[in-house]
């Protein structure tokens, strides 16, 4: 758990390092803006294909061969100044290198605890995803700006590949072997279960972007309170998944749990002041950890375990396609109607996800009293020793 949240914690340092870098090299947000899309687009495409890799060559050495890559490309960025087109290429290769950590720990997971076990791992998993989030944007910042825009990603860069190396010796890394998946790729979204979480988690994550915008064009770039508040955000997320994201999972718990979500977001547009907008994330987030666990977990119990893996890689395709179109969004509203605009397309995609979740609740099956391990595969699954 402690070194995938290690190896994970570039995630929430890099595009904030990579903005501020290029912003000061260039002097345009702009440019820095082009970069980050092609470094999120090479994530995309990143997350179902070499998530499949794993199947086919193991999980450990497409980690070692990802991570490599991924540490000279951004360490590239970091130390030298190129034309725009090169950082833009440079940062695709970034992101499509992106290590596989998050498909490849939760394809661990169900080999590791018992079937009554997993949905808790699981939640647990989404409720210490938010350091992530709180603590890698705060570091980034501060060595920004104290130091300089280059060291900060090379903090993110010693993250990236002590935090890798770390996991790829972990014992449950080697034991685990994830057999050869003998569908086309791209199969395992047809299933109901996996299309389901993949659309629901664009939606939860493109409302999170939206919001997110909200909260520094109410507050300003400058002011500690964006900070402050979306570290509450967060922390509701913590309290959510560690007070009731271990509950069972029926067919109406992703709509229950993204409801309270919705909530949240819809009191934030309300009135914009920081006590306000800082009890309404607080209770949207007391939602998101508990909604993720619930999609990871259904994703688990309804495929079969050589298709954990690119399952994962697709629900987080989908997150980062949400994310981007949230943002981009959330950008034209506030130039059109300020600071709300952003809340009000926040609480359209939350509002959406209850829908989506509700309508299709046939797709969650109903784990209570079942095991939410994901299938096993007709042939033997050699672990070593």
């Amino acid at each position: 758990m402690a070194a995938q949240l290690v190896a994970r914690f570039p995630g929430g340092m890099l595009s904030l390092a990579f903005l501020l870098h290029i912003e000061q090299v260039y002097n345009s947000y702009g440019i820095a803006g082009l970069v980050l899309a092609a470094t999120s687009i090479g994530q995309a495409i990143a997350g179902p294909l070499t998530t499949r890799w794993m199947g086919v060559w193991g999980m450990r050495p497409v980690i070692i061969l990802t991570a490599s890559i991924c540490a000279v490309a951004v360490g590239t960025i970091a130390l030298v100044e190129m034309p725009v087109v090169l950082y833009m290429v440079v940062g695709f290769i970034a992101g499509i290198t992106n290590p596989p950590i998050q498909p490849a720990v939760r394809t661990i997971y169900p080999k590791m605890v018992n079937s009554q076990q997993l949905t808790p791992l699981f939640s647990l998993d989404a409720s210490l995803q938010e350091i992530i989030w709180v603590v890698g944007p705060v570091v980034t910042t501060f060595v920004a700006t104290q130091i300089g825009t280059t060291q900060a990603i090379l903090v993110a860069l010693v993250f990236l590949v002590l935090g890798t190396t770390w996991f790829v010796l972990s014992p449950e890394v080697s034991r685990v072997r994830i057999p050869r998946s003998r569908r086309r790729m791209g199969a395992v979204l047809l299933r109901p279960p996996v299309m389901l979480a993949t659309a629901v988690g664009f939606l939860l994550v493109g409302a999170c972007a939206a919001v997110e915008a909200g909260v520094v064009a109410t507050f300003g770039h400058g002011d500690a309170s964006a900070g402050i508040v979306l570290a509450i955000f967060s922390i509701g997320s913590l309290a959510g998944g560690l007070t009731f994201g271990h509950r069972p999972i029926d067919a109406w718990a992703i709509a229950r749990r993204m409801a309270i979500v919705f909530v949240g977001l819809a009191l934030a547009s309300l009135i914009l002041e920081l006590w306000w907008i800082s009890i309404a994330l607080f209770v949207a987030g007391v939602g998101i950890a508990p909604a993720l666990a619930a999609m990871f977990t259904i994703t688990a119990a309804s495929v079969k375990f050589s298709e954990t893996a690119e399952a994962y890689g697709w629900i987080g395709t989908g997150q980062l396609i949400g994310a981007a179109i949230g943002s981009a969004l959330a950008g034209f509203m506030i130039d059109a109607f300020l600071a709300p605009g952003a809340y009000w397309i926040a609480a359209a995609f939350a509002f959406v996800g209850v829908v989506v979740a509700a309508v299709f609740h046939k797709a969650s099956p109903d784990l209570r009293g079942r095991d939410a391990s994901p299938i096993p595969d007709t042939e033997p699954i050699d672990t070593l020793g």
